[in-house]
């Protein structure tokens, strides 16, 4: 009883350090397992916050056209002097004096209204800001893809846990019936002589020891819901329904073929990373861009009026209007272009760097996921086999029981050896599906049962 103690431990383990963390929301279901993801990648509060990511990434890809676009200003300015500005003039009535008087020069009262514009004509970082803006929605929306895949892992592990715990509870029912049907025909057996006081003290104690048992799968099982809960984003107060069994889904096997090139191709996170190091480059470039001219064109139209009093009709406006170019170039800043221009090259191997690290890593992972896949289903094909000669044992353990010819021994060992077969059989279909999700999120695939049309 203690070896299937511990057989039952390391299921729940297994399966409940597999349940992830998320968000709330608020209604009951009945879930499948395509409900639950697409309802997480309507309501995860980290999948929101990646959306949310898109939405500034494009915002920059605007704000860097507008240093692109033309600048149009409309000023307004009206001035009263309260002591009028002078310059100073020689005496003209007494030539030869020596004496310099002030003469006011201006008006009590000035208005100017201005209309300016400037467009850039060239100005490299300009340009290289919009291509890099560009580059960086297309990085954020990749992130936002992998941010969804993870969701979707999260979601189908944490549903496959409350499966898997589902089965174990269901499983310990079973044991728990038959140790009780076992412990009565014990009773009855022990009533007609035929078996030892001794086979029905080890039938009841090993009815006693299942009870427990099952009460933990029960609080288990509820454990396990409320992590697919969190995994889904629904608040702690909803309840709702599972719908779904622990059913074995062969992964393709042209996909497996094909696994690692897949990947390489297809891996939003990869894809992110090798965008970022377009975003390094473009950022190096900018910097070097600041030892070429800018060269921009402006306008304007201005009216104007100075009078000392405030009668004055449109005719008192005077207008005026240019138009011109500007060039500027920076000729020396202190060697700062220079180390503006190495830092960002720096930068650019770092992640050049990261990118090869991350292939590497993410080739061992999908390595290790399709031997995972391969060597997970032989063990379901043998633990398929096992459970049937289990069960077929058990059968013949109670019969031999009840006819008198067996022993509560030999039903206990029976019980025990269908137990672990079973747990062995639930837990190999888990690693099984859990590999399957993991590989998916590896090669960018997404299920067929989501909603591909959410945002």
């Amino acid at each position: 009883m203690n070896s299937r103690r511990l057989f039952f431990t390391i299921v729940v383990s297994l399966c409940l350090a597999s349940v992830p963390a998320a968000g709330q929301s608020s209604s009951v279901r009945h879930l499948t397992l395509d409900d639950a993801i697409n309802l997480a990648l309507e309501m995860n509060p980290d999948l929101e916050a990646s959306r949310l990511e898109v939405e500034y990434a494009d915002a920059r890809v605007q704000e860097a056209w507008g240093y692109a676009l033309p600048v149009l200003d409309l000023s307004g300015r009206y001035a009263r002097a309260l002591k009028k500005p002078v310059f100073f003039l020689p005496d003209f009535a007494n030539p030869g004096s020596g004496i310099i008087r002030p003469i006011e020069i201006g008006a009590n009262h000035a208005i100017d209204v201005g209309f300016n514009a400037r467009q850039t004509l060239f100005n490299a970082t300009v340009f290289i800001g919009v291509g890099a803006a560009h580059v960086y929605s297309k990085a954020a929306r990749e992130m936002f893809i992998a941010k969804k895949l993870e969701t979707i892992t999260n979601v189908r592990r944490a549903f496959y846990g409350y499966l898997m715990v589902a089965e174990v509870r269901e499983m310990m029912r079973e044991n728990l019936r038959n140790s009780e049907e076992n412990l009565r025909n014990a009773r009855l057996l022990a009533t007609q002589g035929i078996v030892s006081e001794y086979d029905e003290l080890r039938a009841t104690v090993g009815y006693e020891n299942l009870r427990p048992m099952v009460l933990e799968a029960e609080n288990n099982s509820q454990l396990a819901k409320d992590g697919l809960r969190m995994a889904i984003g629904l608040d702690p107060t909803i309840d709702f329904v599972v719908n779904g069994s622990l059913l074995f889904a062969k992964y393709p096997d042209d996909l497996l073929e094909i696994a690692a090139a897949r990947m390489l191709e297809m891996n939003p996170s990869l894809r992110a990373m090798r965008l970022q190091i377009d975003v390094n480059r473009a950022f190096m470039n900018a910097e070097r861009s600041n030892y070429l001219p800018t060269l921009t064109a402006f306008g304007n139209y201005q009216y104007q009026i100075s009078k000392n009093d405030l009668r004055f009709s449109p005719n008192d406006f005077v207008s005026s209007s240019q138009v011109g170019l500007t060039l500027s170039m920076n000729i020396f800043q202190g060697l700062q272009t220079n180390a503006r221009v190495q830092q960002a090259k720096v930068v650019m191997m770092k992640t050049e760097e990261q990118v090869e690290k991350l292939e590497t890593n993410l080739r061992t992972a999908v390595h290790s996921s399709t031997l995972k896949l391969r060597q997970t289903q032989q063990r379901i094909e043998a633990q398929g086999k096992t459970v049937e000669q289990a069960q077929r044992g058990y059968r013949i353990a109670s019969t031999r029981f009840a006819s008198g010819s067996g022993t509560q021994l030999e039903v206990n060992d029976a019980q025990l050896a269908l137990t672990q077969a079973q747990v062995n059989r639930i837990q190999a279909v888990f690693d099984y599906l859990i590999a399957s999700a993991e590989l998916d999120q590896l090669l960018g695939r997404t299920p067929d049962y989501v909603d591909t049309n959410n945002k």
